[in-house]
């Protein structure tokens, strides 16, 4: 079976077990009631894009010959809601990364060629020219600067979920994973955080922790429900979304914030335009709008910018 495929099916089992057990659903946090993203059993259905129109100014900024093609190839990782996965069908995409992504396009008066990418290859590919841009939920670090550039659109970051009968209580240090088995997407910030940091545990005498890596992020979490493993690490809307998804699991702590943007090859023109687009949608309270439907209101950016320095 293809990770698509799989995440789709996984989605749809746990969508129609929580159905059968979810008698009643408190409003999100966003206030969004059963069409918000924390409605247990269900995903938000609300159109928050369609209504969005060209912003003449913001398209002036496009380079002419991509206002004359009036499309870009875009190229979205699809792993788990709230940012990007597949509706019940198997095949349709949405979420808060997409809606994002579809509401700049509509300012700048574009559309958008979608092809569905694996979350490792697609800043490889922006590079080589494949596509023009791409979105995963990608954490604005130094390290990527150096070859990529960013246009902010939220405020997300890295953070731990475990089991209910987990005697881990909050993670403030990562020799507090030392000896556990701890789960995560592959290729992402979180693998390269842990890995950084592995020699930390001989350093204080603890048997080190094992980084266990999955390409899809339904078998992370599968991990966790059949013991597999202790821990998981991934991003902090992420985390909060699927525990308020999946019985019997917790939200344990944020780690550490990142921007999260729009992800160009490095000296892409069109990162003025981006940049203006999303700033446009502030304006207009799309944004807004987007992230209340997601349940995500509290990883809202002031303004966007441009390859920001990494939150330290």
């Amino acid at each position: 079976m293809s990770r698509s495929r799989h995440t789709a099916l996984f989605a749809l089992i746990t969508v129609a077990a929580l159905t059968l057990t979810a008698c009643a659903e408190p409003a999100g946090p966003a206030g969004g009631g059963s069409d918000s993203a924390s409605s247990r059993g269900k995903t938000p259905t609300t159109d928050v894009v369609s209504k969005v129109r060209k912003d003449e100014a913001a398209a002036k900024l496009l380079p002419a010959g991509v206002r004359e093609a009036g499309t870009l190839r875009i190229a979205s990782s699809v792993g788990a809601p709230p940012g990007a996965f597949y509706e019940e069908d198997g095949s349709t995409v949405a979420g808060a990364d997409i809606d994002f992504a579809d509401a700049a396009a509509r300012v700048l008066g574009l559309e958008l060629k979608r092809e569905v990418a694996s979350f490792e290859a697609i800043l490889p590919a922006l590079g080589s020219g494949k596509y023009d841009l791409g979105t995963g939920n990608f954490g604005v670090t130094d390290v990527r600067r150096r070859t990529i550039d960013f246009v902010t659109y939220i405020n997300d970051g890295q953070g731990f979920a475990v089991r209910e009968d987990s005697g881990l209580k909050k993670v403030t240090d990562l020799t507090q994973l030392c000896g556990l088995n701890v789960a995560t997407g592959a290729g992402t910030t979180f693998e390269v955080t842990l890995q950084e940091n592995l020699p930390r545990c001989a350093e204080a005498g603890k048997k080190p922790y094992n980084v266990k890596t999955y390409a899809d992020q339904a078998a992370v979490w599968i991990s966790l429900q059949q013991n597999r493993s202790d821990v998981v690490m991934s991003t902090i809307n992420g985390l909060r979304y699927a525990v308020s998804q999946q019985e019997g699991l917790r939200f344990l702590n944020e780690f550490k914030r990142l921007d999260v943007g729009f992800a160009f090859k490095k000296g892409t023109p069109l990162a003025p335009a981006f940049q203006a687009a999303v700033n446009r949608l502030k304006e207009d309270g799309t944004y807004d709008r987007i992230l209340k439907k997601w349940g995500t209101s509290e990883s809202a950016i002031e303004t966007s910018e441009i390859s920001p320095p990494e939150l330290k």
